[in-house]
């Protein structure tokens, strides 16, 4: 029979994300025919009785177990790419999703030559530009927007012209406060934001604040592409720290915890600390320990390894 003790902990190895690899190899590995079948008996949130007197394996939970095995190996593939190559295969996933917020976190949170960079790969592995796809596959308001992010190549360097900051942070105000049609829809704030240099718009962003006496964030829609990309240009540490935040929960969904992979792989070499500090600063408990409580085995692993890289 099994012992309570092996039981305990195989509920936990399959628990959260990941599979502890180890806890399972040296219990499971262990255990004569008797043994796997009291633990089949003992676990009728996996196994049930089939009406032929065998215990089987619940579909669904195969399918969880299987998908949960696999995050490891996904992590692991995507830490290995070229960063051009990931970005334009998160990119090709994301359009065929629907998920628009990964094409704004890609187009905003990299440098110009990265995402440059990205396009060639998006180019070589699916023989369609990026902006051909994003324009062929978005059907909606967010057209635009997402067509002239993946398109941009803003300017990287330190001079900022503050009348025209201040003048464009007027335009933005009146067309977020103002507007007959939603902001996403006016050419004036998708020109701004999708073409000035990062520096620039947070001098604008600043403006805004001074003009309105409200923030873009404030007043912008939630969860809105425009919200997305201006949150992702302004701090993208608040950004990830937040992703991370949700990936992080206990009622995560699939696309939340499939997050939590691609923030900590596309960022350890970049924002790492900056998002580490924040996510400290506004849950009161470092990233790596929320990791350490969460997720098991092998994934558990490396997602601390690739965090510890930023300290």
């Amino acid at each position: 029979m099994a012992l309570p003790g092996d039981l305990d902990a195989l509920t936990k190895a399959f628990s959260g994300f990941g599979v502890d690899e180890n806890s399972i190899i040296s219990i499971l590995g262990k255990w004569h025919p008797e043994q796997r079948k009291s633990f089949r008996k003992g676990f009728p949130q996996f196994f049930r009785e089939d009406k032929r007197l065998f215990e089987r394996w619940d579909e669904r939970h195969i399918a969880f177990l299987e998908h949960e095995f696999l995050r490891f190996k996904n992590a692991m593939v995507l830490w290995t790419l070229h960063p051009w190559e990931r970005d334009a295969r998160l990119a090709k996933e994301a359009l065929a999703k629907g998920d628009y917020d990964i094409l704004v976190e890609i187009a905003c949170t990299r440098s110009s030559e990265e995402l440059l960079g990205a396009r060639r790969a998006y180019h070589s592995l699916f023989d369609h530009s990026i902006e051909e796809d994003v324009a062929y596959s978005v059907n909606d308001s967010n057209r635009n927007l997402l067509v002239a992010l993946v398109s941009s190549y803003r300017y990287e360097g330190a001079r900022v012209n503050e009348e025209i900051a201040e003048t464009e942070a007027k335009t933005l105000s009146e067309a977020i406060k103002n507007a007959e049609k939603r902001p996403i829809e006016n050419e004036e704030v998708v020109r701004i934001i999708t073409t000035r240099s990062k520096l620039h718009l947070k001098a604008v962003f600043n403006y805004y604040k001074e003009i309105s006496g409200t923030t873009t964030e404030e007043d912008l829609e939630e969860g809105s592409s425009l919200s997305y990309t201006i949150q992702c240009i302004s701090s993208p540490k608040t950004y990830f720290s937040k992703i991370l935040a949700s990936a992080l929960k206990g009622s995560a969904d699939e696309k939340n915890k499939q997050a939590l992979t691609r923030v900590i792989v596309t960022q350890a070499d970049s924002y790492m600390k900056e998002i580490s500090e924040e996510y400290h600063k506004q849950h009161g408990v470092s990233l790596s320990q929320k990791i350490e409580e969460t997720t098991n085995g092998n994934y558990k692993d490396f997602l601390l390894t690739l965090v510890a890289r930023g300290d």
